[in-house]
């Protein structure tokens, strides 16, 4: 969204915060003048029934105050479609990151919604090739989009940081992992390396999410960080000895493409992973990223990297095989298939 804010204006309606008075739309600017961020701000114990007549009606009356008449609707997620229903963009882009409905919790309706969206859209994108494969089907234009990085950033790692306060004074060797802790981790697993090796320590940065945290595994070595700002991840991964992405196989995980498959190998790291489609299809296969099912497998594959390090050769391999990945690149690969789609429904004076 930065990069499409560089050529047009860019609203991101984001969820809602609830106080304990209304205090309707407020509108933030996060560094970037064409980039506004739209958050509702509504009273706590609202009827849920009501909130998405007040969400319709926040959105109606922000494109009306500032004369927005043509423009994209962009859907991150189905339910949306509850509050816009009654939009008319000149195009609409359904970017399907994950199949939600397999998530914990999911809304009984978003299948439903789902398909009205298929209904609606005029191009659909999707966040890796499983999930391609999964929808391609359901739109006659869906196009893959895996995974981007920004390489430079995460190529910060591979020079030493200043540790983290909360990182510094743990002892090596350290396994490493960043995102979301949800349904989609294997805690079973990590707790199976921790008593494996309980001389090794884990790192695990990111909010718990749908997940009781008194049911976590707490051996002295496994260490929960909390969540951390994307601008200070490069200096956590610069400390870890092998970066782990223990992802559990279950409905949940069977489309995601991890977006840190990529920055951890552009921070230099080695990485061993479950046996994730696109992780295993898009590196495992060429020996870039290794592939672990069990704990003991994992702390096989461990040692065997502790011992023998990684080469040269498979950092230029690393390198080369993410030379086209980029942000810059998806979003200008996005940009000339919405203006392709543009020009087909003769509204080429809307090109952006």
């Amino acid at each position: 969204m930065r990069r499409f804010s560089h050529v047009t204006r860019v609203y991101y309606f984001d969820e809602p915060v609830y106080e304990d008075t209304w205090t309707g739309l407020h509108v933030s600017r996060p560094g970037e003048n064409n980039l506004s961020v739209l958050t509702p701000h509504l009273r706590t114990g609202v009827d849920p029934d009501e909130v998405n007549k007040i969400l319709n009606r926040l959105l109606h009356q922000f494109l009306t105050t500032n004369g927005i008449e043509e423009y994209v609707s962009w859907y991150y997620s189905p339910m949306a479609l509850l509050f816009t229903n009654n939009l008319t963009p000149v195009l609409t882009i359904y970017d399907c990151m994950d199949e939600l409905s397999h998530f914990k919790f999911a809304p009984s309706n978003l299948t439903h919604l789902e398909s009205l969206l298929f209904q609606q859209a005029d191009l659909v994108f999707t966040g890796g090739y499983s999930l391609y494969e999964a929808k391609r089907d359901k739109h006659p234009q869906v196009f893959a989009f895996p995974s981007s990085i920004d390489k430079q950033h995460f190529m910060e790692a591979r020079i030493k940081k200043d540790e983290p306060e909360d990182q510094q004074g743990l002892p090596h060797p350290r396994l490493g992992f960043y995102g979301v802790l949800d349904e989609r981790f294997d805690f079973s697993l990590v707790d199976g390396i921790a008593r494996l090796r309980p001389d090794w320590q884990i790192v695990l940065v990111g909010p718990i999410v749908k997940i009781d945290p008194a049911s976590l595994p707490r051996p002295n070595n496994i260490h929960y960080l909390g969540i951390k700002d994307y601008s200070r991840l490069p200096s956590y991964l610069s400390g870890w000895d092998i970066a782990i992405m223990p992802f559990a196989i279950n409905d949940s995980t069977r489309y995601i493409s991890p977006t840190k498959t990529p920055e951890f190998l552009a921070a230099g790291k080695p990485v061993i992973s479950t046996a994730i489609a696109d992780v295993v299809n898009d590196y495992g296969q060429y020996n870039l990223v290794s592939i672990c099912d069990t704990a003991e497998e994992f702390v096989q594959e461990c040692e065997r990297i502790m011992v023998t390090g990684h080469s040269k050769e498979w950092l230029t391999l690393v390198d080369q095989h993410l030379a086209d990945n980029s942000w810059d690149n998806t979003w200008a690969k996005m940009r000339a298939i919405m203006n392709d789609a543009l020009e087909e429904k003769n509204m080429p004076i809307t090109r952006i």
